[in-house]
Parts: structure tokens; C-alpha cells; sequence
């Protein structure tokens, strides 16, 4: 590793979503999902680069083509083993530290990125995130969809070395957060102003993308800038909004 690491957001995409197919290029505002997506995370300051880590389905031909308009790069591995996806993505680019993004937070503040990635840094902990289960099912975290988990590529390959759990596959970072006895954790405490109690802006079902939608079109023509604090304030704000998706069923693992 150099004295500066090279630091890159790996972001999982597919189409062939179980509860809402083909959500990732779901258009609003006349861009996908993943084009507001990856504008936003453009805007973090300390990243080197941008890899859509995708499948090698021809169903996701599509994806690849939008990485290629949107100017990030593109990898493809498996649909079932995502660990081994994000890993081979970041191992064939030379990635240092991986941020870990999931395809489904179109919301996703950058300033999060880069609050996160220093913490990271500066801490030395093998793995970091700002969204704990506990902060959330107490209301003290943030909404979900602006989740960032970072770690190194080395952490991830040695974990990956010592699984075949399918959950750990399938959830790529599920092996160092789970095994706290073998892999240092940190998580990140939400600021008031950036809580959502039984919020949710991730992108899992047509309830999700309506509440998605409400958000970007009332806050996008004024400030394309927006904040998760933006985020949290406009929901707070509408309830009737908010209430859209709260019965949705979320996976923990």
C-alpha cells in the first residue's frame, strides 16, 4: 500500500431485483436511480474512483451501459456471491479501501462518504459504518438508505477466505460485523438533526420508490445539494409521506 491509500466506493446493482425488478434505472426526474446515485457520490472529496459492481447476467447489460454514460467503471461477477463481487472488483482496480455501497440509497449524502472514510482512517478499526441496528430500532440513527460501510480491500480478502456462510456472501461485509471477536467495529452516532426514526429512503419496493421520488422532486429543483439533514427535515415535515413505506418488511442480517 502506498502512503495514500487509494480509496474507491464500490456501489451493487442489478436488475433482477426479487421485490422490484429493474429498480436501479427506475426513472424520476427524468434520470435512474442510479444516475442520481452516482451524481451525488461524485460529489464526495475523498474518493479516487467509482466501480458499479454488477453481474455477468445479460439482464445486466443495461447496467453497464449506464456506468459507461455516467463515466465510472464497471465490474461484473457473481449475482448470488456478492462478497466475491465487490472483492474482485476492488482487487482487479487496485483498490486500497473499499467504501461499500449498495445500489438502492439514491439518496445518499456524500458528506457521509467522507465523514466516514476519515473516522475510518483516523480510528484504525479493520471496519466502519454509521448505521448500527441499534441506533436505528431506537430512532437514534440515520434513515435508511444512507448507509456507507468501509473497510480494506485486505480485511475483506481475508474474511472471504474464511467463509462459505451463503448470508455472508450474499451481504459481502456481514463477515467482519458479525465477528467483532476476530475484526475490529466502529460505528458512527447520527447528530439529532440526522435521525429518522422509522424512516426509510432505501430502494426495495414501489412503495419505497414513490417516497424516493416525493423527496427528490420537492427538493432537487431548489438545491440539487440537498442534505441527509434536507432529507430528514422534508420527512419529518410530511408524514404522509414518510407513512408510504412504513409497513415494509426490512431484511436484517
Amino acid at each position: 500500500m502506498t502512503d495514500k491509500p487509494r480509496i474507491v466506493a464500490t456501489i451493487e446493482a442489478r436488475m433482477t431485483s426479487s421485490r422490484l425488478p429493474g429498480k436501479t434505472l427506475m426513472s424520476c426526474l427524468g434520470k435512474s436511480m442510479l444516475e442520481h446515485m452516482v451524481e451525488r457520490v461524485k460529489r464526495s472529496l475523498v474518493l479516487d474512483d467509482i466501480i458499479i459492481a454488477t453481474t455477468t447476467n445479460d439482464t445486466d447489460d443495461v447496467i453497464e451501459e449506464e456506468a459507461r454514460r455516467l463515466q465510472v467503471k464497471c465490474y461484473r461477477g457473481s449475482e448470488d456471491d456478492v462478497m466475491s463481487r465487490v472483492l474482485e472488483a476492488a482487487q482487479s482496480h487496485n483498490v486500497d479501501i473499499i467504501v461499500e455501497l449498495t445500489g438502492d440509497c439514491p439518496l445518499l449524502d456524500p458528506a457521509l462518504i467522507d465523514l466516514a472514510v476519515e473516522a475510518y482512517l483516523s480510528s484504525g478499526v479493520d471496519y466502519l459504518s454509521n448505521l448500527g441496528d441499534e441506533d436505528y430500532e431506537t430512532g437514534r440513527g440515520h434513515p435508511l438508505g444512507f448507509a456507507v460501510q468501509v473497510f480494506s480491500t485486505a480485511v475483506l480478502a481475508d474474511a472471504f477466505a474464511r467463509t462459505n456462510d451463503p448470508l455472508d456472501l450474499e451481504h459481502v461485509s456481514r463477515a467482519l460485523y458479525q465477528t467483532p471477536d476476530r475484526y475490529q467495529t466502529k460505528y458512527l452516532p447520527a447528530p439529532l438533526a440526522q435521525q429518522g426514526p422509522n424512516m426509510s429512503v432505501t430502494l426495495d419496493t414501489a412503495q419505497d420508490f414513490k417516497v424516493i421520488c416525493a423527496v427528490l422532486e420537492a427538493l432537487t429543483p431548489e438545491n440539487p445539494h440537498y442534505t441527509i439533514e434536507d432529507v430528514v427535515a422534508y420527512l419529518r415535515a410530511h408524514p404522509d409521506i414518510c407513512q408510504i413505506n412504513q409497513d415494509i418488511g426490512r431484511v436484517k442480517v
